[in-house]
């Protein structure tokens, strides 16, 4: 989420997160729910797609200390 986060401030679109979580539940719903839900401005939909599903495109790279 932090990547979309900075890439939707780079892109100054705004934007709010409701995270799916509750302490109380310890993560259980985050399987029905998923981890947050993005809210962003309708005439901004388009472009915020286009940016999520780039992201989701990158490799992931793991780095190790050693």
């Amino acid at each position: 989420m932090d990547m979309v986060k900075d890439a939707l401030d780079r892109e100054d679109i705004p934007y709010t997160i409701k995270e799916h979580k509750d302490t109380a539940y310890d993560g259980l719903f985050i399987l029905q729910k998923g981890y947050a839900t993005l809210y962003v401005e309708e005439n901004d939909r388009e472009r915020v797609l286009a940016l999520v599903k780039r992201i989701r495109n990158l490799p992931y790279v793991a780095y190790s200390k050693d």
